[in-house]
């Protein structure tokens, strides 16, 4: 069983910064790429950055330059470090990473359950 747990929430005013954190832990043989993503009210969820695991990475354009995503792969753990925090960027963030389990022939995806991230004006 894989499992993904996100953390590093909360609330800030506009201009500050936070950093999320999402651990994949569970009978993992390996993980490709991870990717956060965000879903606000009423809006459909869109990709905010990713990370291969050779270390490519993509962003959004609504957060490039002001978000950057890393992992540690020792620690099965992926990273999105927000800066300039603007009330747009209030929404819940998941993270996905391509993970292949023990004992299994294909990878697949798995979703994390979300953490609330709330940018005051």
């Amino acid at each position: 069983q894989v499992q993904l747990v996100e953390s590093g929430g909360g609330l800030v005013p506009a201009g500050g910064s936070l950093r999320l954190s999402c651990t994949a832990s569970g009978s993992i043989f390996s993980i490709n790429s991870m990717t956060w993503s965000r879903q606000a009210p009423g809006k459909q969820r869109e990709s905010v950055a990713s990370i291969s695991d050779g270390g490519e990475v993509n962003y959004a354009d609504s957060v490039k330059g002001r978000f950057t995503i890393s992992r540690d792969n020792a620690k099965n753990t992926v990273y999105l470090h927000m800066n300039g925090l603007v009330p747009e960027d209030t929404a819940v963030y998941y993270c996905n990473a391509d993970i292949l389990a023990v004992r299994s022939s294909t990878s697949r995806d798995y979703w994390g359950q979300g953490v609330q991230v709330t940018v005051s004006s």
